[in-house]
């Protein structure tokens, strides 16, 4: 699910040129910050379930203990 902020700025002066490109970036910023704020949750969801996996799980997937643990304690902002 992908949620993106659409601002039409119908209700501006038309004699104002400079604030639909001010809506614009406005918009991208806001898109571009809830995608970050997405990542780093989806992160911080998969570390935390990779922390939780059994020695055997984690063995099937070809991952140790201690990179399992290294990788659940790395924080959700850094990939």
């Amino acid at each position: 699910m992908t949620a993106r902020v659409v601002w039409h700025p119908a209700h501006l002066h038309s004699g104002v040129h400079r604030a639909p490109v001010a809506l614009e970036r406005l918009t991208g910023a806001l898109n571009r910050m809830v995608d970050t704020l997405r990542t780093w949750r989806r992160r911080a969801r998969e570390r935390e379930q990779l922390g939780a996996l059994s020695d055997r799980m984690l063995s099937d997937i070809g991952v140790t203990r201690a990179d399992a643990i290294f990788l659940s304690n790395k924080p959700f902002w850094k990939e």
